[in-house]
């Protein structure tokens, strides 16, 4: 695959937004993955207020703003260890739709146990714990979707 093909796929990537891209051309075979600095940032829809009516002659965004609600206190810091994702695909708890899932919380688990599947690009990987100790909590559900380095299980 010639320099022209590669960067045209780095640039496909960095303006498309995906994280991942691989492309099999005859043996040759590539993959760019895009990586964020840190950790996977989480992001919250903003919370929409109505806008309040000022006096005549005020533009609207020259309203005053409301006063900030007092911050929920933090929750704890979750203990233990965290399993994070090694890929981006779907998260599944159990072999299959009907069978009962690899681990529930509480359940105890060594190094190596098979803890979930994540589906990407129509291949099931099963992802083993890393850890020796007790499922604390599942933090991703049944199905969905999961990023890259995404916490999926609390290991204690």
């Amino acid at each position: 695959m010639d320099l022209r093909k590669l960067k045209k796929l780095i640039d496909l990537v960095q303006e498309s937004g995906i994280g991942e891209i691989e492309i099999t051309e005859g043996e040759e075979k590539v993959r760019i993955s895009r990586q964020m600095a840190g950790s996977p940032i989480m992001m919250a829809a903003p919370h929409m207020q109505p806008m309040a009516m000022g006096a005549p002659g005020m533009m609207p965004h020259q309203a005053p703003a409301p006063a900030a609600p007092a911050a929920p206190a933090a929750p704890a810091e979750p203990t233990g260890h965290t399993l994070k994702s090694p890929m981006v695909g779907t998260f599944y708890r159990a072999p299959s739709p009907g069978a009962p899932s690899f681990v529930e919380v509480g359940q105890a688990v060594t190094k190596g146990q098979t803890l979930c599947i994540i589906e990407a690009m129509k291949l099931l990987n099963e992802i083993e714990s890393d850890a020796n100790g007790t499922v604390k909590a599942i933090l991703v559900e049944n199905g969905q979707p999961v990023e890259y380095g995404q916490p999926l299980f609390l290991i204690e």
